[in-house]
């Protein structure tokens, strides 16, 4: 597909969001006074897979290796500013208020940075006006043709691998150990703002800060795939309308069986 495109400045895709952040990210955040959340996504990884499935490999990049009951899996953690409503760097005139230091999220939107992920207009906050044919060239036969965003996607991808370690330790320091099933949803943490920052600063500061690891549940809102994992040997955990856990469940679908 070839998309052109050119930012508007209508300020949609600055309202009520789960911005993903670097760790170099989250902690200015954090400073700046802002919220910020750790989402959860498990992934059963019973066996390595074969080096030529690129999917897999994309995953086990951004993921860190735990337990769950005798099954083995791997934890993608996401650091996300939260903020309903308005940005709070979105200024009344609709330009950003950290604008030469937003996130790199920021800087690559409309573009994905998922490399298995199709951009779709259709999927954006940006109005068809700012797709018309003629503006910018942003991609061309399915490839980013802007040198820039490129850059930043690749720059994205990277901080995202080498975050990993960090963000296990801040897991393991804050006894974060639930997250969401691939693909059915995530569990969205919400720690106190100067501990999530204490952590950050100490996973950050001390590379070999010894990790023990607890086991890890699965948390499903659907019984079929809590009763599979258990089947397994895995530790689950069903969240329905009876539950009240210390965490929020964010599903893709509703409940079903």
């Amino acid at each position: 597909m070839d998309f052109d495109f050119e930012c508007t400045m209508c300020g949609k895709c600055c309202h009520d969001l789960r911005l993903p952040l670097t760790v170099t990210e989250a902690l200015a955040w954090l400073k700046d006074g802002n919220d910020v959340q750790i989402l959860c996504e498990a992934l059963p990884w019973p066996e390595e897979p074969p080096e030529d499935n690129l999917q897999a490999a994309q995953k086990r990049r951004r993921s860190f290796a735990v337990m769950s009951g005798s099954l083995p899996a791997r934890i993608v953690v996401i650091l996300a500013a939260t903020h309903a409503g308005a940005c709070p760097n979105l200024q009344p005139d609709l330009r950003c208020g950290i604008y030469e230091k937003r996130p790199l999220v920021c800087r690559i939107y409309p573009a994905e940075i998922n490399p298995f992920i199709p951009l779709m207009p259709e999927h954006k906050a940006c109005p068809p006006e700012a797709w018309t044919p003629g503006l910018s060239p942003l991609m061309r036969a399915g490839n980013i043709v802007d040198s820039d965003m490129f850059a930043l996607i690749q720059q994205s991808r990277q901080a995202d691998a080498n975050d990993v370690a960090v963000k296990q330790r801040v897991c393991a320091l804050l006894g974060i150990h639930q997250a969401g099933v691939s693909n059915e949803g995530f569990v969205a943490h919400s720690p106190d703002r100067l501990d999530l920052l204490t952590a950050l600063d100490q996973a950050s500061s001390e590379p070999d800060l010894p990790v023990q690891s607890p086991d890890w549940y699965f948390v499903s809102n659907r019984r079929a795939t809590v009763d599979v994992l258990a089947s397994v040997g895995a530790l689950s955990a069903l969240v329905d309308a009876t539950s009240t856990p210390a965490f929020e469940y964010l599903g893709f679908s509703t409940a079903s069986d």
